[in-house]
């Protein structure tokens, strides 16, 4: 029986993935979250087989979720799922241990062979995830990630933070790093990104499809 946790900030989206995937034989969902922060403290209560996490929810998000998560119980797979196949997203979370991606637009069919495939110890990568990263990887200039392709992981943690409203202090209190450490990743991913400051990170964001616009309201 593969036990799994539904991390999901959209309470539709968790109920509706939880009765779809409760028909298939040997998968069991034993708790669902709302958040980053909430994904690991589910993790430390019911160490389940999976945990099918989405990567853009408030808090801490499924970035630094899957990295602090991996660090700390390795054993646990993390199947993240993304809005769009162009996201930079994918190759982060590789690198923060992630086990596999599947876009939103995935049916109930390839989430089951996806759970499937990453209890089983294996990678899993939605096709068109998988086309984009090849793609990148051959022309990196082809990439539609645009500037955000440039932060580190950290960086695009913070800036997905910021883009959510979140504080200098709240980002800090979040991630564990003092205030000042994060005013110097707001400032370095400024220069990268060559914005002035959080609108116009927020419109870079909605630009590159890592925000929605209804999200900024």
């Amino acid at each position: 029986m593969i036990t799994l946790i539904i991390v999901d900030d959209h309470d539709l989206v968790r109920e509706g993935i939880r009765r779809l995937i409760e028909d298939k034989k040997g998968i069991k969902v034993v708790a669902e979250g709302k958040s980053g922060e909430e994904a690991i403290a589910l993790a430390k209560e019911y160490d389940p087989d999976v945990i099918l996490m989405d990567v853009r929810m408030p808090g801490i998000g499924g970035l630094e979720a899957t990295r602090k998560i991996n660090r700390v119980y390795p054993d646990i797979k993390i199947l993240n799922v993304t809005a769009c196949s162009g996201d930079p997203y994918p190759s982060l979370l590789l690198e923060a241990g992630s086990s596999g991606f599947i876009t939103k637009e995935s049916d109930i069919d390839e989430i089951e062979h996806a759970i499937r495939v990453i209890s089983a110890g294996q990678k899993y990568l939605s096709p068109a995830i998988a086309q984009q990263i090849a793609l990148n990887k051959l022309n990196p200039d082809s990439s539609g990630n645009g500037p955000f392709s440039e932060l580190s992981d950290r960086e695009m943690q913070i800036a997905m933070m910021i883009v959510s409203c979140k504080k200098t202090q709240d980002i800090s209190d979040a991630l564990f790093l003092s205030p000042k450490t994060i005013s110097t990743y707001r400032h370095r991913l400024f220069e990268k990104l060559k914005i002035q400051g959080d609108v116009e990170l927020t419109l870079l964001a909605i630009k590159h499809g890592l925000l929605d616009p209804g999200e900024t309201t």
